[in-house]
């Protein structure tokens, strides 16, 4: 009985020591300098106008090796969408469009992955925009997870993304001879990985070919967006 024991104690450390050691899934914040939201929308047939907006906010918790316990939460600050010309930035902004005055954030929460393979999924979720919410499917691709090259050096993911989605189901119906209804979105995301992650601990480390750069210093300048000329035709 004694040697049964032994061997039942050796076996069990033995299948320990081998198994796979599965990771939680690490929490990333949205870095807001560098994630950015694109849209593109015909323009009385003549082109596509083409705006950005920038300082979104949010949380992704992620794990490579299990896209389907992936989620993500995010708010885009909808007040802060540049089309290159003041007047129509407050045009797209205003009650009849947009209605950033009472609707100043869009929201994004995930309702389930679906994985297509190592890296690219399709991220479900529901769009709340004008406070009408809808579900999106955003076709991601996962471009990199690693040590940021910059100081402070936090490990940090990146994904592209694209949807489609029509204005009129969110309420946005005005200007229909001069606006198209087919919005095409694309989304450039960086989240850096929270403090207090399962395995955040090694993220002070620099990479061997880190720079030599002063870690108090931004790693990127401030940006600013540049004064244009008005322009002469609006929606």
């Amino acid at each position: 009985m004694r040697l049964r024991c032994q061997l039942v104690l050796i076996s069990f450390l033995l299948l320990g020591t081998c198994a796979p050691a599965w990771a939680a899934p690490s929490q990333y914040a949205l870095d807001p300098v560098h994630t950015r939201v694109q849209f593109a929308i015909d323009h009385a047939g003549f082109s596509k106008a083409i705006g950005t907006v920038s300082g979104s906010t949010g949380t992704i918790v992620f794990d490579p090796d299990d896209w389907n316990s992936a989620r993500v939460e995010v708010s885009i600050p909808i007040a802060r969408i540049d089309l290159g010309d003041a007047k129509w930035n407050q045009a797209t902004l205003a009650r009849n469009l947009l209605d950033a005055e009472r609707h100043p954030v869009a929201t994004f929460i995930s309702t389930r992955i679906e994985p297509v393979d190592a890296q690219h999924a399709i991220v479900h979720g529901d769009l709340t925009l004008r406070g009408e919410t809808r579900e999106v499917a955003l076709q991601v691709v996962l471009n990199g997870l690693k040590r940021h090259p910059l100081p402070p050096f936090r490990r940090t993911v990146g994904f592209s993304a694209t949807a489609a989605l029509s204005r009129a189901d969110f309420g946005i119906d005005a200007w229909k001879s001069v606006i198209g209804d087919a919005v095409e979105l694309r989304l450039e995301v960086e989240a850096t990985r929270s403090r207090g992650s399962a395995d955040a601990g090694d993220d002070s480390d620099a990479p061997d070919d880190a720079p030599d750069i002063d870690a108090s210093a931004p790693d990127t300048p401030t940006e600013q967006t540049p004064a244009m000329p008005p322009s002469e035709q609006r929606p």
